[in-house]
């Protein structure tokens, strides 16, 4: 019985996932973790992180650890990208060498050109191609960010999930 409800529900989730208009690359906010709760519930069901992860278009990797932060920050080998507003920055602090672009400028920054990107934010603007890190204070803000980036083609686009709040516990425990 749970495996034939398991079986029905493998049809459901490419339908789920294919019934929405989405570009080659770009994730769908809320779809992968509403659907996977719901998979995880049926009993019998083998292999539904599998399945799911089949049919996600949220590129592997997405996530970045404070270590990886901090190596990509020395090589200078990621452009970073805090989406904080500035009273946020003022108020807690910043990462050395990130660039302030708030979460509702985002879409609009990274379609700008070079020189006024660089005018408006003070920092070089990423390439399609660049390794862009996104932060914030907790990993909500970031993560909507990576998924604008991803959907206006930056193929190389990460989120540091522990945001402001990790990186200054980090700092100061050293």
């Amino acid at each position: 019985m749970a495996l034939r409800r398991c079986w029905r529900f493998s049809g459901v989730v490419p339908r789920l996932l294919w019934s929405r208009t989405v570009q080659p690359g770009a994730s769908v906010p809320g779809v992968q973790s509403s659907v996977s709760s719901f998979v995880n519930t049926l009993p019998g069901c083998i292999n539904s992180e599998l399945l799911l992860r089949r049919f996600s278009s949220e590129p592997q990797g997405a996530d970045v650890s404070y270590e990886q932060l901090k190596q990509l920050l020395a090589s200078r080998k990621a452009v970073v990208i805090d989406v904080r507003e500035p009273w946020e920055l003022r108020e807690y602090g910043t990462i050395p060498g990130s660039i302030n672009v708030p979460l509702g400028q985002v879409n609009t920054a990274l379609q700008l050109g070079l020189e006024e990107f660089k005018e408006k934010y003070g920092g070089e603007m990423p390439q399609q191609t660049d390794n862009i890190v996104f932060s914030c204070l907790a990993g909500i803000r970031s993560k909507k960010a990576l998924d604008t980036a991803t959907s206006l083609g930056y193929k190389d686009a990460q989120h540091y999930p522990g945001g402001w709040q990790d990186w200054s516990t980090h700092e100061h425990q050293k």
